[in-house]
């Protein structure tokens, strides 16, 4: 692709995503979704292979399906309320139905099963993009439809917390680990939505700063499944005894930045008194926690079979930059004792 092609895609990219933020009408809101879907195709079908083509067709297919459900949806409720405008108050059947369009946009469960497939047919870069940026516009119409319908948005948000830690148990793909990743993430934040939109958004944003950092090592390391991560030690040592503490931080432990938004959350939905949600939340993070386990043991303590000039590239010099993954592996790892600083921004 010729880069003014990439220049004008990208710029397209937040074309669409800023008018969905400044956008106060449906239509608009709509119209901004459009065209970062119209943006990425090209983005995601640039490779000349039928796989990538193939997780072209279905995303736009879903997309199509999301964003058609979307405006019947908004034209729904202008019929019954009249308005157009983001902020009224929504009616619940039109509501649901905006939930359940967002839902298939962003990859919810149970409308999740195109993500893993279409991520898996996409080359790192392009997943990175697939699994951050195209979820900020959804996420913001999202947070005008949650507190709408309760029940709805708790369901989704559960069942993605379970299917996302159970769907990446058994696969040996990095790229499908990653989608069912974003599935499980997208659940806890969904889940506080309804309650506290800025701690849905601190979520959102410590998600990203966490998988832009576990995209760029497996690019820099040229991975791709479990196997070829056995051969990371010996291209880049240092990078490979950070890596399983990005990965820890995905699952959410302490004393890493991802346990903060985690933490937050556990303890908002039990000054909401709903203690067997956050029950059932917790426990679904232990099976995410199992599967980062094994992609970090599949790392650092497992050798793959090697002969004795492959156990040297470490000392070759990387033409790659390595600031953007240093600044975000430095977030990523380190902003736990921020946390009374976070909660004063967000609640005072």
């Amino acid at each position: 692709m010729s880069p003014f092609a990439l220049s004008i895609f990208s710029l397209s990219l937040g074309l669409g995503t800023t008018l969905t933020f400044a956008s106060s009408h449906w239509v608009l809101a709509w119209m901004g979704l459009e065209i970062n879907t119209l943006a990425i195709v090209p983005l995601m079908a640039r490779q000349h292979h039928p796989r990538p083509v193939e997780a072209t067709i279905k995303y736009y297919l879903t997309q199509a399906t999301a964003a058609s459900l979307l405006l019947f949806a908004t034209m729904l409720n202008a019929c019954l309320t009249t308005q157009w405008q983001l902020g009224f108050d929504f009616h619940p059947l039109p509501a649901a139905f905006l939930t359940m369009a967002l839902a298939l946009k962003v990859g919810l469960a149970p409308v999740h099963a195109w993500l893993p497939d279409v991520l898996q047919g996409l080359d790192l870069t392009t997943g990175l993009i697939l699994s951050t940026w195209q979820k900020l516009a959804p996420f913001v119409l999202l947070c005008q439809a949650a507190p709408v319908n309760p029940t709805l948005t708790t369901f989704l948000a559960v069942a993605s917390i379970l299917v996302g830690g159970w769907g990446g148990l058994n696969q040996t793909q990095l790229r499908k680990i990653l989608a069912y990743s974003s599935i499980a993430h997208l659940g806890w934040m969904l889940l506080v939505m309804q309650f506290s939109q800025q701690l849905a958004l601190l979520a959102l944003t410590m998600y990203i700063f966490m998988t832009f950092s576990t995209f760029m090592v497996f690019k820099i390391n040229s991975s791709t499944t479990l196997n070829t991560l056995a051969t990371s030690w010996a291209k880049t040592p240092a990078l490979t005894a950070v890596t399983p503490l990005i990965l820890l931080s995905l699952a959410g432990l302490p004393p890493l930045s991802g346990f903060l938004p985690k933490w937050m959350i556990l303890q908002e939905l039990t000054k909401q008194d709903l203690p067997l949600t956050a029950s059932i939340a917790a426990l679904g993070a232990l099976l995410s926690l199992f599967f980062y386990l094994r992609v970090s043991y599949a790392l650092t303590l497992t050798t793959s079979p090697n002969t004795c000039t492959a156990l040297a590239p470490w000392r070759l010099l990387t033409k790659k930059s390595l600031l953007p993954l240093t600044t975000s592996t430095t977030i990523t790892t380190m902003l736990l004792p921020i946390t009374p600083t976070a909660v004063i921004l967000m609640f005072c």
